[in-house]
């Protein structure tokens, strides 16, 4: 059986803002495992085999990630704009993701 930690993965981007035109492939790597992780739960609860404590359990942990993810989305969505509102000449400017 999977252990879950009990917090959400680490998120240094909202820690430190950086220039919209970095893309740290350490972030990308860690939404994408989110995803997986997250998909891999929604199997688990559609089959209907689980336990209600390990229900429970995944379905918190499915929240997190969920969280996380959105998070991470928002941040990319706030690049685009800034990286389409800048002309072509323009340098590209600091972006600071909303810490909900």
């Amino acid at each position: 059986m999977n252990q879950h930690p009990d917090s959400e993965p680490s998120n240094q981007s909202s820690e430190q803002a950086k220039p919209a035109a970095e893309q740290d492939p350490q972030d990308l790597t860690e939404f994408e495992k989110s995803m997986a992780e997250l998909e891999q739960l929604v199997e688990r609860m559609e089959r209907g085999e689980l336990k209600l404590e390990e229900a429970l359990r995944d379905f918190e942990r499915g929240i997190q990630l969920t969280r996380h993810c959105q998070k991470a989305l928002s941040a990319a969505e706030q690049k685009v704009e800034i990286l389409l509102e800048n002309s072509e000449d323009a340098d590209v400017g600091q972006f600071r993701p909303n810490d909900d």
